[in-house]
């Protein structure tokens, strides 16, 4: 059993561990396996070495054995000892969701037998995959003529790496550097950064030519296919370059149609003996991953831990403002000790002068500090992407249908819990485009489409707001048919679906147990999903819209708040009460007469500026008495295109507050995210702005 204190220390590690993993295999997968950056396919066997070795620290065997097998696979793979075929990631990312959950059941304290059994076959199949490749019968390196001291020092893998360098045809070159003493450490990192782009530095060693007392020499091992005079002009200063040995490299294949033939390098056209035919690579694996999952739920993506990693620039920004609040506060102390000792009347007003200045002193560091931990506990949304992409490859895999993946916007920045909370609803958002908006490569050709279909997810940042989109170029939604199933489950009666806004009829997808779906599949159809993603936005502060069009596709827009931790607010009273009114949500504030009011379909509404708005009395909506009056104060709210007005009795200013949780028989009050304590200790609500649009929607919805 492992100790509380040593799992908590292991669980983070663990988790960023795999998380790296995932998002190496996912940019293994994309590039294809044989044009695979060795530099990333290191990577990957790195991070599996790391989370073997971590986990037998810990004492917890069975994530260190199946981290094992993998290190294994990924070891045979990267010294050529297997073949280069799909199965090897499906069955590597079927390895990642196993380590995922078995991280996630070692944090609870769970044993689950059946998650054993599932790991145990994985194992076996990846020791199977490991051992499928099969040897060259010619050994090329002995064919280049390579000097034997020369080869004799390079590792297994080196060797590895110039053989692919050769079957590839490219040239291999001996790049010699001297440099001083003083600084040979970061010419030589720039040196590397000058040739990555230009090929694969596959080894640097010792000059067999060391430099004089002041200097030290190296030799990179280089493979490219660039001419000598490009490779030259992008040397530094210290470094020549030479062919690693007297032999012409054939190609392997046949050159690209339109190619100019020239020598790698420029008029030194070597000859010797061309290399014999390579042996063909083994047949490609038939057999896929064996099912290890059950394709009907998924796992949570969200990560194990709370935990986030920090700069240690922005600490020490962190640790300068708490350091002028010590010095305000010793102020402070001061200017009271004065003012309790103070006679005569000139003290209080030199008192109160100086009071006041600590006090704006105070305010710029609190806002500087506040800033501090908000950037604190931002994280790119990459983090979620990066597994949903994985997933989303797998899920279209099994579909059989023609889909492209794209994402943009991984590194918007979002508060931690805010994207945490994230990635199970826009896993069902993904899922439900795939299944429902993406039509199979037949569909799309008898309607003028391309074959292959899109889905995409894409984020931005919009004020103090982030907008994250997820669209598809599929069929769209069935407005008919939405017609049709809402009447059938009593939502709304066929005259109200007649009456509505298209707006209006597209959001009833998101009412409990909806589902335009006539047949349940495996990714969705069972009438769960939108409405759980609606609520979890909810309690977000969040909102979601659609838009479609029939045979075009469809988009769905979430609007989030940057941050749910220490917000703005616009404080106003309504019947006597006061509450809290996110800033970031707030347009403007106006006055509008009774007079001016109207009624359109049974909702008031107000003109500003032209533009009819709906308008509800809080009073109302908490049950209030409402004092009656000619002219209100109203603070016009908005999200993403919605927008709302708010009739107040009183505004307060503003304030900034921190937002807790309600518990207990006040938590889930429609149209209230939390509540906030003020400097004189009353606790106030705060509204959710998101939650009361969306409750003015199902009004309209049901007097219509």
């Amino acid at each position: 059993m492992v100790a509380p204190r040593a799992l908590s220390e292991f669980i983070p590690e663990a988790n960023e561990i795999l998380e790296t993993l995932g998002r190496e295999l996912l940019a293994l997968e994309e590039s294809g396996l044989e044009q695979a950056d060795p530099d990333r396919l290191n990577a990957v066997f790195r991070a599996a070495h790391s989370l073997k070795g971590l986990s037998a620290m810990f004492g917890l065997e069975s994530i260190s054995k199946l981290a094992h097998r993998a290190e294994d696979l990924l070891d045979a793979l990267r010294l050529g000892k297997t073949p280069h075929q799909q199965p090897l990631l499906d069955a590597l990312g079927q390895t990642v969701d196993v380590l995922q959950e078995m991280l996630g059941e070692a944090s609870r304290g769970d044993d689950s037998a059946e998650l054993k059994e599932r790991a145990e076959q994985l194992g076996a199949e990846l020791q199977q995959l490991a051992g499928g490749g099969a040897a060259d019968g010619v050994d090329v390196l002995d064919q280049v003529g390579i000097d034997p001291q020369v080869r004799a020092v390079f590792t297994e893998y080196e060797e590895h790496r110039l053989r692919e360098n050769v079957k590839k045809g490219v040239g291999l070159w001996k790049v010699r550097a001297v440099f001083s003493l003083e600084d040979f450490d970061t010419r030589l990192a720039k040196l590397n950064g000058a040739l990555k782009p230009l090929g694969e530095v596959i080894s640097t060693l010792p000059s067999s030519k060391p430099g004089d007392d002041a200097s030290i020499a190296f030799d990179l091992i280089f493979g490219s296919s660039r001419h000598l005079a490009e490779l030259e002009a992008q040397l530094i200063e210290g470094a020549t370059i030479a062919p690693l040995t007297d032999r012409f490299i054939a190609p392997a294949s046949a050159p690209r149609p339109g190619a100019k033939k020239a020598p790698l390098w420029d008029d030194r056209s070597l000859s010797g003996p061309s290399l014999s035919p390579l042996s063909s690579p083994p047949s490609a694996l038939t057999s896929s991953p064996s099912g290890l999952r059950s394709s009907g739920s998924e796992p949570s993506l969200r990560s194990l831990t709370n935990t986030v990693r920090v700069d240690i620039g922005r600490l020490d920004g962190l640790m300068n403002s708490i350091g002028e609040l010590l010095l305000i506060r010793s102020n402070i102390e001061r200017l009271s000790e004065a003012a309790r000792q103070a006679s005569g009347p000139a003290l209080p007003k030199l008192w109160g002068q100086e009071l006041q200045r600590e006090v704006r002193a105070l305010e710029r560091r609190l806002d500087e500090l506040q800033k501090g931990v908000l950037e604190v506990r931002m994280v790119p949304l990459g983090q979620v992407f990066d597994k949903l992409a994985r997933l989303m490859r797998r899920l279209v895999r099994e579909s059989g249908k023609d889909v492209g993946f794209d994402v943009s916007g991984g590194d918007v920045e979002l508060d931690k819990l805010i994207v945490e909370e994230l990635s199970d609803p826009l896993m069902h958002l993904l899922r439900n485009a795939l299944d429902h908006g993406a039509e199979r490569p037949e569909v799309r050709a008898r309607e003028g489409k391309s074959a292959r279909a899109t889905i995409g997810l894409v984020a931005r940042q919009q004020g103090n707001h982030v907008i994250i989109e997820v669209r598809d170029d599929g069929a769209g939604i069935d407005e008919a048919r939405i017609r049709e199933v809402a009447v059938e489950r009593g939502l709304v009666t066929r005259e109200q679906t007649e009456e509505m806004e298209r707006r209006e009829l597209l959001n009833l997808v998101f009412q409990p147990g909806f589902s335009t779906k006539r047949d349940v599949s495996e990714l969705s159809g069972r009438g769960v999903g939108l409405d759980v993603v609606k609520t979890n936005l909810q309690r977000l502060s969040g909102l979601i819209d659609i838009s479609s069009r029939r045979g075009e596709g469809t988009t769905f827009t979430l609007t989030l708040p940057l941050t749910l931790a220490i917000i703005r607010a616009l404080m106003v009273k309504v019947s006597g009460r006061t509450y809290a009114i996110p800033l970031n949500a707030v347009l403007e504030i106006v006055s509008v007469k009774s007079s001016a009011l109207r009624t359109i379909e049974k909702r008031e509404v107000i003109e500003v500026r032209g533009q009819t708005t709906p308008f509800i009395r809080l009073a109302r909506v908490f049950g209030l008495e409402e004092e009656q009056r000619t002219v209100h104060s109203v603070v016009l709210v908005g999200l993403a295109q919605q927008r709302l007005g708010l009739a107040i009795d009183e505004l307060l200013g503003q304030q900034d507050i921190v937002t807790k949780p309600l518990s207990g028989r006040l938590r889930g009050i429609p149209g209230v995210s939390g509540a906030t304590e003020l400097g004189d200790r009353r606790a106030v609500l705060v509204l959710d702005i998101g939650a009361l649009m969306e409750e003015l929607l199902r009004a309209q919805v049901a007097v219509g």
